[in-house]
């Protein structure tokens, strides 16, 4: 089977726990763009959180794909600058129905403008993450639901993972069959549009290329990548994912402390020049 794109979460995915994307990884997934593959970057984050890796694996310069807010918004970039080829706008109906619930927890709700990020009043260690990940300024507000009138691609809330689970469930139930919620990390819960998720999104990027999703490898570690890891050709979990993630990958790679996204690249897309690449890597 000839793979032609990737498409890979960041945190513990393609970076390691210090946040970086390791000289094997790289040099993996460079040579691989040499070769003719595409990447795609997939992540639940906010395009100024995106773009800085893409830079760093010449995204621009080989052409590739960001899917930012968990596939609410796909980017294909270029030397050019990105190009939108979709884009999914949470109803602001919704955002008072979520802040209702989650209103007598410790739980921040965010959202995101093109240059900013808004949070409501509540404060927990956990709020700052996002900011501090994507490096935008934060904003607090008063009265969130009312200050946000405008278009936006998600909510993101944060806080305690014993909470998070237990809001999860509740607003589930309260707005079961009208957005989609999941979880991207224990501490962070996402509220999208009905439908949108990181493997649905990735159908545009296909499109586009002119591909299958059999073309396709995608990997992940969390719960917000289960829907792109089961609908690539080639669904790729890390060893340090949640089990149950494990179990719904076609292959298990190493730790994102370990190159497993190097390893995955060189057995499935690399196989015809696989020297080429251990000179690299050893350099």
């Amino acid at each position: 089977m000839s793979y032609d794109i990737i498409a890979i979460d960041i945190d513990g995915t393609l970076t390691n726990d210090d946040k970086i994307i390791t000289p094997k990884t790289k040099d993996a997934l460079l040579l691989a763009q040499k070769k003719g593959k595409k990447v795609a970057i997939a992540s639940g984050r906010h395009p100024q959180g995106v773009i800085p890796y893409a830079k760093e694996l010449q995204l621009d310069k080989f052409g590739g794909y960001l899917l930012c807010f968990n596939g609410g918004l796909v980017l294909e970039i270029t030397e050019k600058g990105c190009k939108t080829l979709y884009s999914c706008e949470l109803p602001n109906e919704y955002i008072p129905v979520v802040c209702d619930v989650v209103r007598d927890s410790n739980i921040t709700v965010n959202t995101h403008t093109e240059n900013m990020i808004i949070a409501d009043s509540k404060v927990n260690k956990y709020t700052s993450i996002e900011p501090d990940i994507i490096g935008l300024p934060f904003k607090q507000v008063d009265n969130f639901e009312e200050y946000v009138d405008f278009p936006v691609n998600k909510l993101l809330l944060a806080g305690e993972p014993a909470e998070i689970d237990e809001y999860e469930e509740k607003l589930k139930k309260r707005l079961d069959g009208l957005v989609s919620i999941y979880k991207s990390a224990p501490y962070f819960l996402e509220v999208m549009p009905l439908g949108v998720t990181k493997g649905a999104s990735l159908h545009y990027i296909l499109e586009s290329m002119g591909l299958r999703s059999k073309n396709l490898i995608a990997c992940g570690d969390s719960y917000n990548d289960i829907t792109m890891i089961g609908y690539a050709g080639l669904g790729v979990a890390m060893s340090n994912a949640p089990d149950d993630i494990k179990k719904t990958a076609d292959y298990v790679t190493l730790s994102n402390n370990d190159d497993g996204i190097a390893l995955v690249v060189e057995k499935f897309m690399l196989s015809d020049c696989k020297w080429i690449y251990r000179n690299i890597r050893n350099k």
